[in-house]
């Protein structure tokens, strides 16, 4: 099969898919009212169906699965219950070809720097496989080796996936709205890092260092030397998945304090270093045999910019004092209004949300997690297009939420989120009231008065000279300006076009002259290219003319 015939026949088993689902409701979340709908409805079948459908496409699918179930303004309920479901355990590659892929990454034969190397891989997913290593230290060792030919295939597939989105987007009110092209584009950056072991292997070191302060979470480091794009060798972690522990051992040893400190540290890396793990599910950490906690797999981290943070940590901050309409208020400021936004029954319904979550208490309370995402669900619906961290902020403290009760299921999860928050919060007060912070803030205020003075005295001159102009820049580039353009030129045209088809009549009755089938030569042809023009500017108007694009507006920075 050549290329060309091979890109047809994906591009085409895609498209398939996509028609398949495009009226079952996903990717299409704002025609759901959140209000009437719970993230644990089921539905009667075809949610399990999509995900089998989304497997079959192989890993870049996969992993789109994965990302949109942190997305429940794009995706109904019943389909990201069914997406958190979704298996990436594969068949795994034969050893002889994982054998060539680490020789061929490294650049030396195995029995030269692994004293073992188990054929066996400890897991498979749909990127990658690990095996178990010993070094010839004797150093115990998990490798971590990427499939041969993913790469390739997952670009082709994005490829794909951009220039579809990019037509929804132009021809679909939901594209409009969602902008699907915008979305593609930030999966398509993240999972092209995650394909780059470096880069894990730099969250594996960061994340060490900022857990610095919690000694019961323990973050594997890399070995560097035998870490390379599509080869990651880092410490191997034994030790028991937080959903297999058992209740003997949980009365043998007080967890709670375990799930206090993965709490905490999380929070910390999300408001104070600006970092999400993605993807902190009870698979991705190990109770070890010393009482500690392990943390897996730091492929997907996403960045949060400090006036996000910053937002961010206010919501959540207010959300747990019961104050609604400040939650509300700094969801506007994250998100963008769209055309249709109802700002009044956003902040009503934010409100109640928030009443409930407050009013609720103890283990068995709404928690953090949900709340996040539920207020996604209540954005969407009144037309307010959230901010993506949000949805993976909520994902990530639900999957928290689940480890968490497996370490100490009777563990307030609010009242520690809460208690760390006001700590945080102060931590944040007297840094601002830190003489360094002052120092800077009077020097500021020292340069606004010394400057104050000439700036007020020019304007006065210029206003006293008459002198005074307001420039409005950007007008020559604004879509007001080109719809003028457009409306001077259709005209002119259509002028031209009526001269052309008035003269070709006036000229009709001349009896002199040369003649084309019986008429007189030159008004049939001045009729002929007046009513091609006619025709040009109909279908110019029909088929170029669209629809101004739904009237948006960002929060306040």
């Amino acid at each position: 099969m050549t290329d060309t015939t091979r890109v047809l026949a994906r591009n085409t088993q895609i498209l398939r898919f996509l028609m398949k689902y495009r009226r079952a409701g996903v990717l299409s979340g704002f025609d759901l009212d959140p209000a009437t709908t719970d993230l644990e409805q089921v539905d009667d079948g075809r949610p399990e169906q999509f995900v089998d459908d989304l497997e079959a496409l192989g890993p870049t699918f996969i992993k789109i699965g994965q990302a949109l179930s942190t997305r429940p303004d794009m995706v109904p309920p019943a389909y990201i219950v069914a997406l958190e479901r979704m298996q990436d355990d594969v068949a795994p590659v034969p050893f002889e070809v994982i054998h060539d892929a680490v020789e061929d990454a490294l650049g030396v034969r195995i029995n030269k720097i692994f004293e073992s190397f188990e054929e066996t891989p400890l897991g498979s997913a749909s990127l990658a496989q690990v095996h178990r290593a010993t070094l010839r230290d004797g150093r115990r060792v998990a490798v971590k080796v990427q499939r041969p030919g993913i790469v390739e295939q997952i670009r082709d597939d994005l490829d794909t996936l951009s220039r579809l989105a990019g037509g929804i987007d132009r021809v679909t009110d939901v594209g409009r709205r969602v902008r699907f092209a915008d979305w593609v584009h930030e999966f398509r950056r993240t999972l092209l890092a995650e394909l780059d072991y470096r880069i894990e292997a730099e969250n594996l070191d960061r994340f060490d260092a900022h857990f610095a302060a919690y000694p019961s979470l323990f973050v594997p480091k890399p070995i560097w030397d035998l870490t390379r794009p599509r080869v990651l060798t880092m410490e191997l972690v034994e030790g028991t998945k937080v959903t297999d522990i058992s209740g003997l051992l949980r009365t043998e040893h007080d967890l709670a304090p375990l799930g206090t400190a993965l709490l905490h540290g999380y929070l910390d890396q999300v408001f104070v270093h600006g970092e999400i793990h993605a993807d902190p599910h009870p698979g991705n950490l190990l109770y070890t045999r010393d009482g500690r906690l392990a943390l897996l797999d730091l492929g997907m981290v996403a960045h949060v910019p400090p006036r996000t943070r910053e937002r961010l940590l206010k919501l959540l901050f207010a959300a747990v004092d019961g104050r609604g309409e400040h939650v509300a208020a700094e969801g506007i400021a994250l998100g963008t209004r769209l055309e249709d936004f109802d700002e009044e029954r956003y902040y009503r319904d934010v409100g109640q949300l928030v009443a409930r979550y407050a009013a609720q208490s103890g283990a068995t309370g709404q928690t953090e997690g949900k709340l996040m995402l539920d207020l996604v669900r209540l954005a969407t619906a009144c037309g307010l297009r959230t901010a993506p961290e949000m949805s993976l902020l909520g994902k990530t403290l639900l999957h928290l939420e689940s480890v968490v009760h497996a370490l100490a299921p009777e563990l307030d999860m609010k009242r520690v989120v809460e208690d760390h928050l006001n700590d945080m919060m102060r931590q944040r007060l007297r840094k601002s009231l830190s003489p360094a912070s002052l120092a800077s803030e009077m020097m500021e205020l020292q340069e606004l008065v010394r400057d104050a003075p000439r700036k007020v005295s020019n304007v006065l001159s210029l206003l006293s000279e008459n002198r005074l102009r307001v420039r409005l820049t950007g007008l020559e580039e604004s879509h007001l300006l080109e719809s003028l353009h457009k409306i001077a030129n259709r005209i002119a045209a259509g002028v031209v076009t009526a001269a052309l088809i008035m003269a070709s009549a006036m000229m009709m009755d001349n009896e002199g002259g040369p003649r084309l089938f019986g008429y007189p030569a030159i008004a049939l042809l001045l009729f002929l290219t007046g009513a091609g023009l006619g025709i040009a500017i109909v279908l110019s108007a029909l088929l170029g003319d669209r629809r101004a694009r739904p009237n948006e507006e960002r929060g306040p920075s």
